[in-house]
């Protein structure tokens, strides 16, 4: 079995895609933890804000696998499509951000969004350099403001 930490975000009805989110990522993988739900502006400025969290899940398959396999036709499934502008609006999007403890998208040290709800599942992780995963996502969050969203509710099946 294989540890994957995807990195969940959407600002087309997102406080309902989110959750809607991992509740069908639970009925194909095993959910092991999930982070708090982060609040953030778009990375372009015309765009809604986005609402992201960080899910740790179990499963057999290969990271090209798992992206293929489950990851796209579940964002597929919830409206997503793919265009040029990679900032537009999307109900949902996930991308895998760690697997195996293997870093996949280096944009983890580059982004509030990103860093500050990986660094809750990951609290001892470290980038390259060795600096510490909160240290980055404090530091990041100084300077692109991140709220926690503590009225969303997230569940999925088996973690009631």
């Amino acid at each position: 079995m294989h540890q994957a930490c995807l990195l969940l975000g959407s600002n087309i009805d997102p406080e309902r895609n989110i959750p809607g989110a991992v509740a069908l990522l639970g009925e194909r993988l095993v959910i092991l933890r999930t982070s708090s739900v982060w609040e953030s502006a778009s990375v372009e400025c015309c765009y809604p804000d986005y609402l992201d969290m960080a899910v740790l899940v179990s499963t057999p398959l290969e990271a090209e696998q798992l992206k293929q396999q489950v990851l796209r036709p579940l964002e597929a499934r919830m409206g997503r499509v793919r265009t040029e502008d990679k900032n537009a609006s999307r109900p949902i999007d996930i991308d895998i951000i760690l697997f195996d403890g293997v870093l996949m998208d280096t944009t983890l040290f580059q982004f509030a969004f990103r860093a500050v709800p990986v660094s809750e599942i990951f609290t001892d992780y470290r980038s390259p350099s060795g600096e510490d995963l909160k240290e980055i996502a404090k530091r990041l969050a100084a300077i692109n403001p991140v709220e926690l969203r503590k009225d969303i509710s997230i569940s999925w099946p088996g973690s009631e």
